[in-house]
Order: structure tokens, then C-alpha cells, then sequence
């Protein structure tokens, strides 16, 4: 009997449950190969839409990142899979190798006619991975067919495939679901799948409710010696990272994964925190190795920004507050020695240690910041920092808040040290609103500032106007300034934010709340966030606007002109 007739009859080619890991795959494989999805898998998440180029444009980071595959859509799919596979070709990529996704044949058609699979061999990638089921539960409902046709379905498309391929892989949808469910079908299914020459079997748990003790329990009763195992997780029970480093304890030697953890629903295992667990914890080795590392939080971020999103600021490794210390005795801690309260270094995967200021900190974290300032002679004791420290929580009462607007702090310290030119003197604001009615009916919003300000020992006095009040106050201020400080046009507003406080230091609630208006600024070298805080939401602004002037002067090296 030939092998694709045992596997037409179910006979001779079914692998039972191994009744001990020996001789299994739970045993310990130091590589380990990253097969990164985000481009297929991660643009199924919601709101997430890439452009052919945003794909490219991944692929690129991805390979110098240096991960082992790109999985770079479903060719065939849909226009812009089709267009990326071609624009892929021109693609050189180092360290990665691109793979096209697809299933495998549909029932009642040969292989060799599938348009399918023909489609996966047209992409001309090095690497083709398919997906079959493996849960009696989709063969019968879903697919309408019998386990035997889905056993030949498995066989026949892998088989075709690799004689035209270099590399199959071979993802066992539903695995763990199926396994639970009926575990000799699901063996068979992975039998079929080696047995018609897949170089890796993907174990899958597409519904992600799989707990790690059952990955681990299941994997060690899968008895396929040398057979190359994957796994691939999704996040809806909140454990994929768990049972993908659970998985490569026990034999898996391909990790499947998305940069954030995109993904439909909950996502997919995020590799941002798989990959660095099994280079730093686990001992495992990966191809981009220790010195590929340090891209990895640049790779997240650059991701996020093409997805539109903002970074997730508490994600393991690599988010903003990872390695943010916000409490005094933490902080106290750290500066004796950072493996207190970190549990790596956080430059080996790119992010960097942040001390936050606020209500909570001591005179250790307003010392840290003096210390990463580079400002030289204070020490922790200097009664100045004391001083500061109570302005500060003072502050915060009314309603400040630093995390995201340093530049506003840097001044705080660098005034209260008496380290802060005085670039020019504030001497008052006025703002009107104009409402105006065109002759077609059209409503006008416009709005004219006044500023009075002290420049160069000269008084100015100057009048402009804008879209609405903000803009008319930062454009004004801008020309009260120019003529003596030029660089100041080269910066410009990039975000602004508004929340209202509620019950505040003045007990006030609704309209007459606080309000804290956060707003972000770029220029040429840098970007900035600075705050104000005020019952009139002009006024707050006003504060942000003019400490984001003072600390471009300050930053620019700019000579005071008061």
C-alpha cells in the first residue's frame, strides 16, 4: 500500500498518544525560529488597516530585527495581498525568509487544479504555509466533509506543494480544541501532514482558551520523533505569551507571533515579550541574538505609529512604562543598584529607564532627574530639592501631572535651582472670540489674542489672530518672539489634550472644574510635552504654550534677552 493510500484508507500512517514524554518532543532544542504574522494575522485586528507600502515597509524592519519568517498575507485573497506578493519580490531581504499563506485543497478538486494552492506557488516565496482543520467539530460543520476526506485533504495539498516548495509548513488549526475533543483524530491530522512532507507542524490554539498547564500536558502525549513542532496562540483567555514559552518547554522549536500581539479579537502571541523571555530567561537562542535585540522596541513603536495607535505605555519590555519608576523608595533603590526593581537591563531590548514625578516621589527621584539632567553640584540633601519636592505636591493637588510633559518639569528643576534664564517677562493675555455670519449663512469661527511681554529689556506689545483662541495665542506669541529669537518659528504644536478634573483643590465640579491641557511640540531634533492647569481652559493653555517657548530657548542655547 502506498503512503497516500494509507492515507485514503486511514491505515499504517496514524500516530497514537505516547504514554511518556521520552522519545517525544518535550525535551529542550536551544534555537528557537520567530515566524512573525503581523502582516497577515495582526491586519485582522479592528481599526488596523495596511497600506501594500505600511506592509513593506514592515517587512524591511522585520529583517533587520532579524526574524526567521515573514508571513506576508494570503495571495489571492484580496488586491493587496496580490499587489504586496509582487511588490515583495523586489524585496531584499537578509535575514528573513517570505512566506505565503493559504489552506489547503478544497474538497472534490485534484491538488494539481486548487486555485488555492496554485495561488501559493504563483507567489514565488521560499516558504509556503497552509492551515487545515483539526477538530472534527469545523471538519464536519464547517468544511461539510468527512475526517477521512479532511485526512487526504491535509495529505494530498502538502504533498503538491512540496514537490514544487522548499519549505511547507503546516498550520493544525483548532489543535488543542480538537485534541481535548478527540485526540487520536487530531494526531492524525499532524501525521498526515508529516507524512506528506511538511518541514514544521504548527500547533494552533485559534480560540485561545487554552491554559498552559493543558499545552503542556497535551504536548507531552504527542509522540512524533523527528518532526519539527511550532506553536500559535491567540490571547482571548490572556495567556498566549504563556502557553508559547509553555509550548517551547516542551519541544517547540518555531514560535508564531505579532509585534504588539495583533491580532483578531484579543490578538496574537505578542512577540515583543516572546522573544526577549527566551533569549534573557530561558537561555534559548533566536536569530537575531543579543545584538538584534536593542531593535526591538523600536520595532514596536514603529509598528504601532503605522497602525495609527498610540503605544500601549505598560507593555512588558518595551512600552514607555516598563521600566518607569514612580515611587520614592523604588526609586531610592534603583539608584543603588537598577536590579532592585528591574528585571533586565532595559537597553537590551532598546527602552530606557524613566523616574516619574509625582505626589509619590521623594527627594530620590527629584535627585535622579537632577542626576540625568546632568546638572553637577547638588546632592540628595540640598535643601532646594526639599523645597521643590512640596511645590510639587502641591501641584499635583491642583491638578498637574509630569508623566507626559518632562519639558515642564526641566524647568520646575532647573527654576528652583536658579538654573533657568529668564528669556523673556510675561506681563499679561487677552482673548476674543469672533463669531461671525457670512452672506451665504455659513457660521465663521475665528478668535483675536493680545499679548504683553517684556523682551530684550523692551516692552512689546503685539496682536494677532487665529483659528480659535489657542491658535491665536501660540501665533502671537510666536511674533512677540521672533524678531528676537528666530528659531522659535522652527517649532510647531503636534497634539493637544484636554481633561477635566472634576472635584479639584477648589472643590468645584462640572463647568467650574479644573482643567489640565497637556500639548506635545516637535521641532527639527526633538519632541516635547508640557502642561498647564487652570479653571479657564485658555489660561492652562497659555502656561503650556509659554513653558514649550522656554524650553525651545532653553534647549537651543538661546542668549536671554530680559
Amino acid at each position: 500500500m502506498s503512503e497516500a493510500d494509507s492515507h485514503k484508507s486511514g491505515k499504517g500512517s496514524t500516530t497514537g498518544r505516547a504514554k511518556s514524554a521520552k522519545g517525544g518532543v518535550c525535551r529542550p532544542d536551544s534555537f528557537v525560529a520567530v515566524y512573525d504574522t503581523t502582516l497577515r494575522d495582526g491586519s485582522q485586528s479592528e481599526a488596523v488597516q495596511f497600506s501594500v507600502e505600511d506592509k513593506l515597509r514592515i517587512a524591511r524592519r522585520l529583517d533587520l530585527l532579524g526574524v526567521d519568517f515573514i508571513e506576508g498575507g494570503w495571495p489571492g485573497a484580496n488586491p493587496k495581498d496580490q499587489a504586496f506578493f509582487a511588490k515583495a519580490k523586489e524585496l531584499k531581504l537578509e535575514n528573513s525568509r517570505l512566506v505565503a499563506f493559504g489552506s489547503t485543497r478544497r474538497a472534490h478538486v485534484a491538488a494539481e487544479q486548487d486555485t488555492v494552492l496554485n495561488g501559493l506557488l504563483a507567489a514565488e516565496t521560499p516558504v509556503i504555509t497552509i492551515f487545515g482543520k483539526s477538530w472534527p467539530l469545523h471538519v464536519t460543520r464547517a468544511l461539510g466533509i468527512s475526517t477521512q476526506e479532511n485526512l487526504e485533504l491535509v495529505f494530498d495539498s502538502i504533498r503538491y506543494l512540496k514537490s514544487r516548495t522548499d519549505t511547507v509548513f503546516f498550520d493544525a488549526e483548532h489543535f488543542f480544541d480538537g485534541f481535548k475533543a478527540d485526540p487520536d483524530y487530531a494526531l492524525q491530522v499532524l501525521t498526515a501532514a508529516r507524512d506528506g512532507g511538511a518541514d514544521a507542524l504548527i500547533l494552533c490554539d485559534t480560540n485561545g482558551g487554552t491554559l498552559p498547564a493543558e499545552v503542556a500536558a497535551i504536548m507531552r502525549q504527542i509522540a512524533l520523533p523527528d518532526t519539527r513542532l511550532g506553536i500559535h496562540c491567540h490571547n482571548d483567555g490572556g495567556v498566549a505569551v504563556a502557553n508559547t514559552l509553555v509550548a517551547v518547554e516542551c519541544g517547540a522549536v518555531q514560535v508564531q507571533g505579532t509585534v504588539n500581539g495583533l491580532g483578531e479579537r484579543c490578538g496574537n502571541a505578542d512577540l515583543t515579550s516572546v522573544v526577549p523571555n527566551l533569549l534573557l530567561k530561558m537561555g534559548r537562542s533566536v536569530r537575531m541574538g543579543a545584538e538584534g535585540l536593542p531593535r526591538l522596541t523600536g520595532v514596536s513603536r514603529f509598528v504601532d505609529e503605522l497602525c495609527n495607535r498610540p503605544p500601549q505605555k505598560n507593555q512588558p519590555f518595551v512600552g514607555a512604562s516598563a521600566f518607569a519608576h514612580k515611587g520614592g523608595i523604588h526609586v531610592s533603590a534603583i539608584l543603588k543598584d537598577p536590579i532592585t526593581y528591574e528585571h533586565i537591563d532595559p537597553e537590551q531590548v532598546g527602552n530606557e529607564r524613566r523616574i516619574v514625578i509625582s505626589e509619590q516621589s521623594g527627594r530620590s527621584n527629584l535627585f535622579y532627574k537632577v542626576r540625568e539632567l546632568g546638572i553637577e553640584g547638588v546632592n540628595a540633601e540640598d535643601p532646594r530639592l526639599q523645597h521643590l519636592l512640596h511645590q510639587l505636591k502641591e501641584w499635583e493637588f491642583r491638578g498637574y501631572q509630569f508623566d507626559a510633559a518632562e519639558a515642564s518639569f526641566e524647568l520646575r528643576i532647573r527654576k528652583a535651582l536658579g538654573l533657568l534664564p529668564e528669556f523673556f517677562r510675561e506681563q499679561g493675555f487677552r482673548v476674543i472670540d469672533n463669531h461671525m455670519v457670512r452672506d451665504d449663512g455659513e457660521r465663521v469661527m475665528g478668535a483675536e489674542a493680545t499679548v504683553k511681554l517684556v523682551v530684550g529689556g523692551q516692552p512689546v506689545h503685539f496682536v494677532g489672530e487665529g483659528n480659535g483662541p489657542v491658535d491665536a495665542l501660540y501665533t502671537v506669541l510666536q511674533r512677540a518672539l521672533e524678531w528676537h529669537y528666530p528659531a522659535i518659528n522652527a517649532m510647531s504644536l503636534v497634539d493637544y489634550k484636554v481633561r477635566i478634573l472634576g472635584h479639584s483643590a477648589t472643590g468645584r465640579s462640572g463647568t467650574g472644574s479644573m482643567v489640565r491641557v497637556l500639548i506635545e511640540w516637535r521641532d527639527e531634533v526633538r519632541t516635547w510635552g508640557t502642561v498647564g492647569v487652570s479653571e479657564h481652559i485658555i489660561a492652562a493653555s497659555y502656561a503650556a504654550i509659554v513653558d514649550a517657548l522656554t524650553f525651545k530657548l532653553f534647549k537651543d542655547g538661546a542668549t536671554p534677552a530680559v
